[in-house]
């Protein structure tokens, strides 16, 4: 594959673990393993099914509780010992090898909840084999952040069906 880059899709736009999702199954179409990393998620969805029909090819790790994080509900110590999880998981991936496409779904939002670091995933960065495709999703990134991926794309909501109080769609959106 050659050297790997550092992508970044942020924003409060739909679209950036489906950004994510499309770089895997484009990967898997060409033989390359990827994993995906999720963090802050933990209730069943579509891709979890859709990457067990590539054989093999697409790994899906969940590191999150079924509950939303709200700072005020109690839930942040459960919020931050499954995001220490995923993190730990991620070094582990990163260091190991053995997946060309790394990809950590959420760890931006994670990282604004305060579940993990702006450092913590600049370590991630900065530990990245140079063959390793390196994905970072989720809202809200630090300019520090930013700095440190090759590519930034910044998903940016003009006009939601959500707003009229369309629930998430079996399929499209879960």
């Amino acid at each position: 594959m050659g050297k790997g880059y550092t992508h970044l899709y942020t924003g409060n736009g739909k679209g950036k673990t489906s950004a994510a999702l499309g770089l895997a199954f484009r990967a898997a179409g060409s033989g390359l393993r990827s994993i995906i990393i999720q963090f802050m998620k933990g209730l069943p969805s579509g891709e979890i099914d859709a990457a067990e029909k590539m054989g093999g090819l697409i790994a899906i790790e969940r590191y999150g509780s079924t509950r939303f994080c709200r700072p005020d509900d109690g839930s942040m110590d459960e919020h931050r010992e499954h995001a220490r999880r995923g993190y730990g998981r991620a070094r582990e991936v990163l260091t190991g090898g053995g997946y060309p496409v790394v990809i950590l779904d959420e760890i931006i939002t994670a990282a604004a909840f305060g579940l993990v670091s702006d450092e913590d995933i600049i370590a991630l960065i900065r530990s990245k084999p140079e063959a390793v495709e390196l994905v970072l999703t989720g809202r809200g990134a630090a300019d520090g952040l930013i700095g440190h991926a090759d590519l930034v794309t910044e998903m940016r909501e003009i006009k939601h069906y959500y707003q009229k109080g369309v629930a998430p769609r079996k399929g499209i959106e879960d």
